[in-house]
């Protein structure tokens, strides 16, 4: 019993807290840089996850293919960035993707899989994107691997999570998508 709750007070600390993904200037262009810069912020953490989970509820060729076309459209929107060309709505973007990702969790909403991949690789333009735009050029190959790998290793844990909960019944996963939702709407009030 303790041990869930103290999960559970973790997740909405992790949560609420605000977004520290984004580094020194000075520390970006490495890949260690690359590579932590997803795991230290809640927006980053959350949407990955919900990736993750969202591809276990559609299971199938959605294990692979949604986390893929996250990544990939993610490294899109990272070249974009880097090469100079604006999207509007970066940051609302990403944040609603916190929030839209865990309402599809939530709801165990099911798409044809190439529908659900077109759905998170909207969701990762920006997410690449504000990658990029932190960066600039300077270590951009570097920092770029890093944080792909870190990516897919979130979809990864979002699918084992998934997977593993899916023995418990349904209603759990939605529960998670239910909290990241909450986690992205807390992120907008903080």
């Amino acid at each position: 019993m303790f041990k869930r709750i103290s999960l559970t007070a973790a997740f909405f600390a992790a949560a609420a807290a605000p977004a520290f993904a984004h580094l020194d200037p000075a520390a970006h262009g490495s890949f260690m840089a690359g590579v932590s810069h997803p795991l230290f912020g809640a927006d980053h953490i959350l949407a990955m996850i919900a990736v993750g989970l969202w591809a276990s509820q559609i299971g199938g060729r959605a294990l692979i293919a949604v986390p893929a076309a996250f990544v990939g459209t993610m490294v899109l929107g990272f070249a974009l960035a880097v090469a100079g060309i604006g999207l509007p709505f970066v940051e609302p973007a990403i944040l609603a993707s916190v929030i839209g990702l865990g309402l599809l969790v939530a709801t165990a909403v099911r798409l044809p899989v190439a529908v659900s991949a077109a759905v998170v690789g909207v969701f990762a333009l920006f997410h690449g994107h504000a990658h990029g735009g932190e960066l600039g050029a300077a270590g951009a190959l570097q920092f770029g691997l890093g944080f792909l790998i870190a990516t897919a290793a979130l979809h990864a844990v979002g699918i084992a999570a998934g997977l593993g909960l899916s023995r418990l019944g349904p209603v759990v996963t939605r529960v998670l998508g239910a909290l990241t939702a909450l986690g992205g709407a807390a992120l907008i009030l903080g």
